[in-house]
């Protein structure tokens, strides 16, 4: 397979195994793919920057400066690569890594990076057979990361078991077949797809506000699916811890409705799918107070006023665009979604029930119906990265027809 093109990132940490770097660079190269090597500085007892750049034909950079002063950007580094590589990924490296610390070049940049990663790690058999490197193994591939696992072999402590660095031919075929799954997988190629998530906040005074309990995960799912399969995605967020991984997710983070609005504007003309999950505010006080509501009464009475309807309103000025709705019910179900889809010109709607336990807000998973004008699908339980799939999937058979 020709990687022609591809981006790849090489991180060398300190360990033994970084002499058979060399050879993955060349296979890399030979294949039409662009390198670039950062390393650690212990890795530099092992292999030289001018063997390393020789063969990748560019700076290797160990460090946060140049030989003249000048700034290695971590971020630009990390944005710049398709995929990174830890290889070979020592003990030290994988365990700063996993818990998030950052004093060198490499784990800075790691940190930074919204590509997928592989690792490829290399120590001795006792140190990968130790719980605290399985514990750490075991984190990383939480995180999403590729583990291109340990072979068995002679170590050079003259020991014999797993802990050898994967092959340079093992590491080239991972990253071949990562490719060929993704450009397979590569669905929405071409779309741009925008998504609105989490909730909105409406001020009270500097210090309160009016808002819910969503927490954003399902919008933040079906951006990095949608990333994934090629799309470009925006993604409009309230206020949500939730992060993205990926690099063709363009994020916006606002606060309130009117705000989410006019964010969505920014873009409606020029996107192709618009996916509504976020769980708007339906009210917004009338006056914001300047300074602090005092607790001086029993009572408090507030006057709200009803906020934009976003999604009436991309409903309302759809041209071309596929929309698709959310409805989170308490009662009547089917028959509030199926108004909502009627009301406000949907091509589909996404049924949430709080009656259903594991769904709504704030839950790993979700169980949703999907309506259209002319039937619906049930759907069972699942985690929100697969109801995402499950969406989309949906949203590309509407598409087709």
């Amino acid at each position: 397979m020709s990687l022609s093109g591809k981006k790849i990132l090489i991180a060398i940490s300190g360990g033994i195994a970084a002499y058979k770097i060399h050879f993955l660079i060349r296979d890399f190269v030979k294949k039409g793919a662009e390198v670039q090597v950062i390393m650690t500085p212990d890795a530099e007892d092992f292999v030289t920057r001018l063997s390393i750049s020789t063969l990748s034909k560019k700076p290797v950079y160990t460090g946060f400066y140049g030989d003249n002063g000048t700034w290695n950007s971590h971020v630009e580094l990390a944005l710049w690569a398709d995929v990174m590589i830890v290889a070979p990924c020592t003990a030290n490296t994988l365990a700063k890594m996993t818990h998030g610390m950052c004093d060198n070049l490499v784990l800075a940049t790691y940190m930074s990076a919204k590509c997928p990663v592989f690792i490829a790690p290399a120590m001795d058999l006792d140190m990968y057979q130790h719980p605290s490197t399985k514990q750490n193994l075991e984190l990383a591939e939480d995180f999403g990361h590729l583990i291109i696992p340990a072979e068995n072999g002679e170590l050079a402590s003259g020991l014999i078991g797993q802990g050898r660095m994967a092959e340079p031919e093992t590491i080239l075929k991972s990253v071949e077949t990562f490719f060929k799954t993704q450009d397979q997988e590569k669905t929405l190629d071409g779309k741009t797809v925008l998504i609105t998530a989490g909730p909105t906040y409406e001020a009270l005074d500097p210090v309160r506000f009016i808002g819910n309990h969503s927490s954003g995960k399902m919008g933040f799912s079906l951006a990095e699916e949608a990333a994934k399969r090629g799309a470009k995605v925006i993604l409009i967020s309230g206020p949500s811890s939730q992060t993205i991984h990926r690099g063709n997710i363009d994020l916006h983070r606002i606060t309130s409705a009117k705000e989410m609005l006019e964010k969505v504007f920014q873009f409606y003309d020029k996107i192709d799918i618009g996916i509504a999950s976020a769980a708007v505010a339906d009210y917004a006080p009338k006056e914001i107070a300047k300074e602090k509501i005092k607790k001086n009464e029993d009572q408090l009475t507030l006057e709200l006023v009803k906020n934009p309807d976003i999604l009436k309103t991309m409903g309302e000025k759809k041209t071309h665009q596929f929309l698709v709705g959310f409805a989170l019910e308490t009662q009547n179900e089917e028959e509030n979604a199926k108004a909502k889809l009627e009301k406000k010109n949907l091509d589909m709607i996404v049924l949430n029930s709080l009656r259903d336990e594991g769904a709504g807000f704030k839950n790993d998973t979700n169980k949703i119906r999907i309506f259209t004008r002319t039937g619906k699908k049930e759907f069972d339980l699942k985690s929100k990265d697969e109801v995402a799939k499950d969406i989309l999937d949906f949203v590309e058979h509407q598409l087709l027809k």
